[in-house]
């Protein structure tokens, strides 16, 4: 079942923010343009694609938050995915410019969630949402608390 439109309104004070008239949620945005190594025969974005684009969506959030994943990894920190969940909507196809929505979802003791959500930047179709699941460890794997540096930035991310 598709969700409620998503109608994004830039945020006033953040210029990579929108907030989704629908939900009241804000995301931070960035944008992307398909390659063509990303499709496959029939031109459409080939599935598992979209989790090299969720990939790109909170490296660039971390990125512009001030802290970006060589910084967590020199601190010490690891966040490995454990979980990943991805609804498809409607297709990218070879070319096409999308928009990455990103924003902290979730957030526990030693695991966190990223929220994503994709569209088309020209129609403003949603093309898919999805989360990726991480569990804080240390060089050794073995599980930790999340450091506290990520912990302001779930906090502190504009609601």
């Amino acid at each position: 079942m598709r969700p409620k439109p998503f109608i994004p309104e830039p945020v006033s004070g953040h210029p990579s923010h929108v907030q989704d008239k629908n939900s009241g949620l804000i995301w931070h945005r960035c944008e992307m343009r398909t390659l063509y190594v990303d499709t496959d025969r029939s031109q459409v974005v080939y599935h598992a694609n979209y989790l090299k684009y969720f990939e790109f969506g909170r490296a660039t959030l971390m990125r512009e938050a001030a802290y970006p994943y060589k910084k967590i990894e020199e601190s010490g920190y690891i966040y490995p995915i454990i979980k990943i969940e991805v609804n498809y909507f409607s297709p990218l196809f070879y070319d096409d410019l999308m928009y990455i929505h990103t924003r902290p979802g979730t957030l526990e003791l030693v695991k966190l969630q990223f929220d994503y959500l994709i569209t088309n930047a020209k129609s403003g179709e949603l093309i898919c949402t999805g989360f990726t699941r991480h569990c804080a460890v240390n060089t050794e794997s073995i599980p930790i608390e999340i450091d506290e540096k990520t912990r302001r930035l779930w906090n502190s991310f504009p609601r």
